[in-house]
């Protein structure tokens, strides 16, 4: 009879968590666990002999007991009464259980209405309901999605991470077509999506199946649900005392268990076989099948295994041995652009080095940064003989340059080597990544690198392609990369250009800073190039923002405008239009009655109606008429004492004024 052991059989990491952080808690006083630790009877009889005891009511506890959080997890309040209770919580949630709370509280205080997909009587359902108020909708097949009516909201969705894959995806598909919109979050644990993936293999291929496991326990009776499916010989047992006679014409028995069972059980029950199969021939060592099915690990190995989950503090790697891996998370956060959600998604596979086989609590402990440094002294030398540019981290400023890491291997950066120009201050170079290129390398513990030969090397192609593609009016988007009193710089990429003062705005501007600041990411036009001399002049104006653009269409001929009394001038006044633009009323259009001087009618700010007589754009000139719309009569000036009523100016006083503003108005039109 051939024997098949499931390899994901019994704990899962976060089971297995809890129950050591009980076995092997040292507490003076009263232990208690928020209902049973987990669905196995065994585990819970000796849970009792150590003193610890479920309760459902926190109404048994006292202030200085002690209270352990199972991996279900609990709801928020149930939190914070514990807390007001004034007792020792130890937390034993699992972490996946622990993202399902932290994602249904994210979303529900956004206004998102919350779907959880799974078995409302569940301890895990009901914790996860806790973080939103107990408002959530909770679903457990498509039945009862289909009898939903339609909402006109967003809705979050999230799964009993012991949910059937499969059935989740069916009743996600039902609950697009009742809201809005649906977002759908993944969080079926992985190893139970293992566990399940591999029952439904195993029971096609077996005649007989056992399934060990509580059966009270969720993720067992699904197992058993899957396996019945496909293997009508399935027997679900929680002990060695419940297993049953197996038919001696089965060729093949398949054994799996559920998160919930202790490997001790699942032993009792193989060493159980044992003794039924004696005397069989071909008969086969159930205890050595199991341990067959178990990697076998050394210290300073290297070694491959799948992410499982993450917390605050560590990666779960599945590696294939009777307990997980660990890796502590401060080895990823050197990296600045290390996200979690992205780089360690559950099924990933990821190499490490075994530290300890034994952590302390029955993890195997794992470092993935002994692994980077042996991985990382070849990549570079590989980066050194092929002149490979490679992104390192800057980890510290030292005398005489920086010190990166790449991988756990030390790379020095000169000061000089650090960018293309002389620069005074590192410091703000620190915990950025870079792109260096290595130019030396004796050993592990001497590694040279440049950044500024990368820089040089790039802009020299931006350069030559700036140049072969430049022409007057072309637009670019730069980087204003220093600020004068005549102008601005911008880096065009590989080529700089120059901004002048003049071409920063329509209107006068005194202090170029008032308009860009150094980093600014600005558009601008080519006016002028000089390819020998390697110079470029830039434009920001945009010929939109010129007042004078499309000047006739605003401010046709014929059409009557209103401006304000700017300046006076002997030959008339200047008046603005808008800002940015004026015209000229000639003293002869200003009153139908002939006047000496412009302010004897009118005073600067004064409004003013007028006709616009003449433009011209190219000269940027308006003339403007204010006796064609309302004509100023000037009024009676105050005659001297000794002068006769209707006493005249002097004709040669009268002439001589004629000439001056002749020549005046001469020289305005020359």
């Amino acid at each position: 009879m051939e024997i098949k052991v499931a390899k994901y059989a019994g704990f899962c990491f976060g089971v297995d968590k809890a129950v050591k952080t009980s076995f092997e808690l040292d507490y003076d006083g009263n232990i208690y666990t928020l209902g049973e630790l987990i669905h196995n009877r065994d585990v819970i009889e000796q849970l009792k002999n150590k003193g610890i005891r479920a309760i459902n009511n926190l109404d048994e506890l006292k202030e200085g007991d002690c209270v352990i959080i199972r991996a279900h997890g609990i709801g928020k309040k149930v939190y914070d009464d514990l807390n007001t209770l004034n007792v020792k919580i130890l937390d034993a949630t699992c972490p996946y259980v622990k993202r399902i709370h932290e994602i249904v509280k994210k979303e529900y205080e956004a206004g998102n209405r919350i779907i959880i997909v799974g078995d409302g009587k569940h301890p895990e359902v009901i914790g996860i309901n806790g973080w939103c108020e107990g408002k959530a909708l909770i679903i457990n097949d498509e039945k009862e999605a289909e009898q939903l009516p339609y909402f006109e909201q967003k809705a979050a969705v999230v799964a009993q991470t012991t949910f059937n894959r499969t059935k989740y995806e069916d009743i996600c598909e039902v609950l697009k077509k009742k809201f809005a919109f649906i977002l759908k979050f993944d969080t079926i644990c992985n190893a139970t999506v293992q566990r399940q993936s591999e029952a439904e293999k195993l029971s096609r291929e077996v005649d007989v199946m056992i399934v060990i496991g509580g059966r009270n326990s969720s993720n067992t009776q699904k197992l058993y649900e899957i396996c019945k499916k496909n293997c009508p010989e399935t027997y679900l047992v929680e002990n060695a005392d419940e297993l049953p006679l197996i038919d001696k014409n089965a060729r093949t028995v398949g054994i799996t268990a559920g998160a919930s069972t202790p490997e001790s059980v699942i032993k009792e029950v193989i060493f159980h076989m044992e003794g039924m199969m004696n005397g069989h021939e071909g008969e086969i060592n159930f205890s050595e099948a199991l341990e067959m099915t178990l990697t076998d690990l050394k210290a300073n190995e290297i070694v491959k295994g799948k992410i499982i989950g993450y917390n605050n503090n560590d990666i779960f790697v599945d590696l294939g041995y009777k307990a997980d891996g660990i890796i502590p998370m401060e080895e990823f956060l050197d990296d600045p652009d290390f996200d979690p959600e992205k780089d360690l998604k559950p099924g990933d596979e990821i190499e490490a080095m075994v530290v300890k086989i034994n952590d302390g609590e029955g993890n195997v402990l794992l470092s993935k940064k002994k692994v980077d440094s042996i991985r990382g002294f070849e990549l570079v030398q590989e980066a050194f003989k092929n002149k490979t540019p490679i992104d390192v981290i800057i980890k510290e400023i030292v005398k005489g340059g920086a010190v990166a890491d790449y991988k756990g291997i030390r790379v020095f950066i000169p000061a000089s080597q650090i960018s293309d120009r002389f620069v005074k201050d590192l410091e703000p170079f620190k915990g950025k990544k870079v792109k260096v290129v290595i130019t030396e390398m004796a050993n592990k513990r001497r590694v040279v690198g440049s950044c500024r030969a990368i820089i040089e090397a790039e802009k020299e192609a931006k350069s030559e392609a700036f140049w072969n593609d430049v022409e007057i009016g072309k637009e670019y988007t730069g980087t204003v990369k220093s600020i004068t009193n005549f102008g601005v710089f911008v880096d065009l990429g590989g080529v700089d250009g120059l901004i002048h003062v003049s071409e920063l705005s329509w209107k006068k501007i005194d202090d170029p800073s008032s308009i860009m600041k150094v980093g600014d990411v600005v558009k601008v036009r080519v006016i002028g190039f000089d390819k020998e001399k390697q110079k470029v002049s830039l434009s920001y104006r945009k010929m939109e923002d010129n007042p004078w653009y499309n000047i006739e269409e605003k401010y046709p001929v014929g059409s009557v405008v209103t401006g304000t009394v700017l300046r006076m001038v002997p030959f008339g006044v200047f008046v603005e239009l808008e800002e940015g633009v004026e015209g000229l009323v000639h003293i002869s259009q200003i009153s139908n009655v002939r006047i000496g001087r412009p302010e004897e009618v009118l005073k600067i700010g004064q409004k003013v109606e007028m006709k616009v007589v003449d433009i011209n754009p190219d000269l940027k000139k308006i003339s403007l008429s204010i006796k064609e719309v309302n004509p100023i009569d000037p009024q009676k000036p105050e005659e001297p004492a000794s002068e006769e009523p209707g006493e005249e100016i002097p004709t040669e006083h009268s002439e001589e004024m004629k000439t001056t503003i002749g020549d005046l108005i001469k020289d305005i039109q020359e």
